[in-house]
């Protein structure tokens, strides 16, 4: 068979294709939402933040999980919630906001090598050559470590880079020059400006993200010429 192998691979480029441009579609609109609803995005990021605590500390008491590992995720996710301090405002050379992201690869790392390694069973050893029998109920599996790793790894750093606006795209307000570095004096006149327009211009570090790509790939799309430019509509 030659023709059905080909249209395999290619069902593989273009369903990776559609998801990669339905997670982007999904990131600019979780972003337009948090940018309409700042205070409400806030809180809940506060109460999912408390929740994944909560269940580590359930984890522990009942599952038995590492106290080590479990103590460094929930003191991940108070570094996490720090950030919120001036949400949704980030400096990214804030030591926090650079520490969150340390702690974001080092809990994924220590996680998955956790995992990796074949837990003991809670059952009696069957020899003193043996004292510990590995079981296949004793293994957590693909799915459960996949949640954890989904809802107690990965999820409070996503929201946050969701929702943390890009240092950049601030329009200067009260409080931007906690993210530019610089007073700005005209702020009145600005908030004015601001109110006429009838929206703000801060963007999300993922909805500004989507644009830049969205930008490449138009300016090299009209270099190739597979699209015209709007100067050339025009002539």
């Amino acid at each position: 068979m030659w023709i059905l192998p080909l249209l395999g691979y290619l069902g593989v480029i273009t369903g990776f294709a559609f998801l990669t441009l339905a997670i982007a579609s999904g990131l600019y609109y979780l972003s337009e939402l948090v940018e309409e609803h700042t205070v409400l995005a806030r809180r809940l990021l506060f109460r999912l933040i408390y929740s994944i605590i909560l269940v580590q500390i359930l984890l522990i008491l009942f599952d038995r999980f590492p106290l080590s590992l479990s103590a460094l995720s929930i003191g991940s996710h108070l570094v996490y919630a720090s950030n919120l301090r001036r949400f949704p405002l980030v400096k990214l050379s804030d030591p926090l906001f650079i520490l969150s992201c340390v702690l974001v690869g080092l809990n994924h790392w220590l996680w998955f090598r956790h995992f990796s390694q074949p837990l003991p069973s809670t059952r009696s050893p069957t020899s003193w050559r043996h004292p510990y029998q590995i079981s296949a109920e004793d293994m957590p599996t693909f799915t459960e470590v996949a949640s954890y790793f989904g809802l107690c790894v990965w999820l409070v750093p996503f929201a946050l880079f969701v929702s943390l606006s890009a240092g950049e795209n601030v329009l200067p307000s009260m409080g931007s020059e906690y993210v530019t570095g610089e007073h700005v004096p005209g702020v009145e006149f600005a908030r004015g400006a601001l109110s006429s327009h009838g929206r703000s211009r801060n963007k999300g570090m993922a909805k500004a993200l989507v644009d830049s790509f969205r930008d490449w790939v138009r300016e090299n799309g009209e270099l190739m010429g597979f699209r015209k430019g709007e100067r050339s509509k025009r002539f």
